[in-house]
């Protein structure tokens, strides 16, 4: 008991002196881990279309030959950054260009390299989300858009992807939970996000257990927020579970009343209705 009593007294020493400091930490995680989410989406988005345009054996050679070495490019980058950490993937790309020029390129700052390491990290992991999002969709949708004279772009912008977005909504979520998290690898080129305040308070106060308590309880409140926020979103999108068709139409009307009986007291009240018509 007396341990968890010094503990509780270790925790209010480090929030007392060192509250600003976590929790403008906290701040940089947020704001690279959404920044980085949302650009890594785009570029997992161009990926998908790309990898997913037609093509057939009658279509022009170097149309054929140009989606080939595009989608093997897509192939190769996807492969290498999902298969390696993304600690190294920091270490390479922020060491690469002063190694390879003799200093005479770097990066103007971490912040910088950081928002370019995880925007590039979670564009790969999105690339074959998105992928899967639009093969997921029946293809007959693509054919009626066809069948109506659409062209491929205007099939995948106002058919395919709004439904190919929503399928994929929570792997964005996941996505940016993961960043949230990994975030934490960026301190190793410097970069000063939440993790990286733990080791610094550490080091000033060596109270190591205190201050990862903290870290924990903050990575989570930012986790469980993100995870509400997401799935505030996805009810926006999904809409109301229940409606009914417009009755100024004289079709509709002719055709009676349409209801979707989603709820089971939806059901009850129908069945009622039915027998007080018998």
């Amino acid at each position: 008991m007396d341990k968890f009593v010094q503990l509780g007294a270790d925790i209010a020493k480090l929030w007392g002196k060192y509250a600003s400091t976590y929790l403008n930490g906290m701040g940089s995680t947020i704001v690279i881990a959404l920044l980085c989410t949302a650009v890594g989406c785009l570029i997992g988005l161009l990926c998908g279309i790309l990898q997913t345009i037609p093509h057939v054996k009658t279509d022009n050679p170097l149309k054929r030959a140009a989606l080939l070495l595009i989608r093997l490019f897509i192939r190769i980058y996807v492969e290498v950054f999902r298969g390696t950490p993304m600690i190294l993937q920091a270490v390479v790309i922020y060491y690469a260009l002063p190694y390879f020029s003799n200093n005479s390129l770097k990066f103007t700052s971490v912040w910088l390299a950081a928002f370019v390491v995880v925007s590039i990290n979670t564009g790969a992991y999105m690339a074959e989300s998105v992928r899967g999002g639009i093969i997921s969709i029946d293809p007959g949708q693509t054919e009626g858009a066809k069948a109506i004279g659409m062209t491929h772009w205007q099939t995948m912008t106002n058919v395919i992807l709004p439904q190919a977005l929503r399928n994929i909504l929570p792997q964005i979520g996941n996505n940016l939970i993961i960043n949230i998290k990994d975030t934490s690898v960026m301190s190793i080129i410097g970069f000063t996000e939440f993790f990286a305040v733990h080791k610094n308070v550490v080091g000033a106060t060596y109270l190591y257990f205190p201050s990862a308590t903290i870290e924990m309880a903050g990575y989570l409140t930012m986790t469980l927020v993100a995870s509400i926020a997401l799935r505030w979103v996805e009810k926006k999108m999904d809409g109301s579970n229940s409606y009914e068709l417009v009755q100024t139409d004289a079709l509709t009307m002719s055709a009676g009343t349409y209801r979707n009986p989603a709820k089971p007291e939806d059901l009850l009240e129908r069945n009622l209705e039915l027998e007080r018509g018998k």
